[in-house]
């Protein structure tokens, strides 16, 4: 097995209400980006392979980051519809959607919940297929040859880190809201079994002059 570098995107639209809105990079998402994969190359951290999901913030952010690897795009890596779930919670049990930082932080592990426990009508897809997606594309990209990078989301990465560390919904979704921008997150096949080596790593942002582009939405 292959050891994999799982990096959130860049920061999006963070002033969306709707999943198509919020599909794009903003102007310090493209920074963000650009400032990972200098540090990338002057650190000379070695990754032979690149995987991204198909959603354009994803595309974006590996595009910026100047790898001179060729991306292979699957859709498995894409996020969960957050905010089709949201409106669903909302149209049938009448949670609206907050619009604050200190609402959000409540909202996101009621949706995991209700998602969960299957009290959606006609969700994009279930609980159990967005976990069993993240299983088979992971097992896949670690079934390669070297270590790879995997530019994605961060419901996928708090889920993936959750799977490896036999995590319930209430610590993933903390985990999934302490996820930042083009943050780094290693798994490490030990024993057979992933362990989580890296979590939530930002060193292109760790100086005087960019802590303030440290971003979570």
């Amino acid at each position: 097995m292959s050891h994999i570098t799982l990096i959130r995107h860049g920061q999006a639209n963070s002033a969306a209400t709707d999943e198509a809105s919020y599909d794009m990079l903003s102007p310090l998402g493209h920074q963000q980006a650009a400032w990972l994969g200098d540090h990338l190359r002057h650190s000379e951290t070695h990754h032979t392979r690149l995987y991204t999901g198909t959603l354009r913030r994803h595309i974006e952010t590996a595009d910026g980051m100047n790898t001179g690897l060729t991306p292979i795009r699957d859709a498995r890596l894409n996020e969960l519809e957050y905010f089709t779930l949201a409106t669903l919670l909302e149209q049938q049990h009448g949670v609206p959607l907050p619009d604050d930082q200190h609402g959000f932080s409540a909202h996101l592990p009621l949706v995991f919940e209700t998602w969960k426990s299957d009290k959606l009508d006609n969700p994009p897809e279930s609980y159990a297929s967005f976990e069993a997606r993240i299983q088979s594309v992971l097992e896949e990209i670690a079934a390669g040859q070297g270590p790879a990078l995997v530019v994605t989301s961060g419901g996928l990465i708090s889920m993936a880190m959750a799977q490896a560390m036999g995590l319930g919904v209430p610590a993933m979704a903390r985990m999934a809201l302490a996820i930042m921008n083009t943050s780094m997150h290693r798994l490490f096949p030990i024993g057979g079994h992933w362990s989580p080596v890296l979590f939530n790593a930002v060193p292109h942002l760790d100086t005087a002059e960019r802590r303030t582009a440290q971003t979570h939405i």
